[in-house]
């Protein structure tokens, strides 16, 4: 199910997500959330077969499609690779540190949300990622490297999110310039020349 689905199933995930910031994910039931959505038990049951475990994927996938769709916007029209690759570093740097509903999840459940940021979430990350951002790059890129490209600054990002640098801040359009002209675009023009 697309996480962009009925207004119904907005409101119900919207409604999810508010719990798990005023409860903790673990703690969230579904009577909690169909008291929250003003929507029955059975007809969460009915737009979430599975309960709580495929209402909170359908949210994940939700929160991931609603951050790319506001990345995307942030890199329309960039002028250049380079460009589009530093408007995209920074805009997601940005929305990461930004986003009060993740600070909270890292504050009350932090193992669990760093699981859906890394090990656990990673490969829906990546996919998300690919589907939204690869067609921008595929203009400079052939369709593998273009892929290859957004997943390495995918995992850039992340990682220099959760783990700060004092050497590089991906938030900052000089220092992601630099670190994008200096580390990731000579790598792939040399796979482009051996290829």
């Amino acid at each position: 199910m697309s996480a962009g689905g009925t207004t119904l199933e907005r409101r119900v995930l919207d409604a999810a997500k508010t719990c798990c910031e005023k409860w903790g994910v673990a703690k969230v039931t579904i009577d909690d959330i169909a008291n929250e959505s003003g929507v029955s038990r059975a007809s969460l049951y009915r737009l979430f077969p599975g309960g709580k475990d495929v209402l909170f994927e359908a949210l994940r996938l939700q929160e991931l499609e609603d951050f790319f769709t506001r990345l995307s916007a942030h890199v329309e029209g960039a002028d250049g690779l380079e460009d589009l690759l530093v408007c995209a570093v920074v805009a997601a740097t940005a929305e990461l540190r930004a986003d009060r509903h993740l600070a909270l999840m890292l504050a009350s459940e932090p193992g669990e949300t760093l699981g859906h940021l890394t090990v656990d979430g990673l490969p829906r990350i990546m996919r998300v990622a690919t589907v939204f951002l690869a067609p921008f790059v595929d203009p400079y890129l052939p369709r593998r490297e273009s892929a290859a490209l957004v997943e390495l600054l995918s995992r850039l990002v992340i990682s220099y999110f959760l783990a700060p640098s004092q050497h590089v801040d991906l938030g900052d359009p000089e220092s992601a310039r630099t670190f994008i002209v200096t580390h990731i675009l000579p790598a792939f023009d040399a796979a482009l020349i051996r290829s």
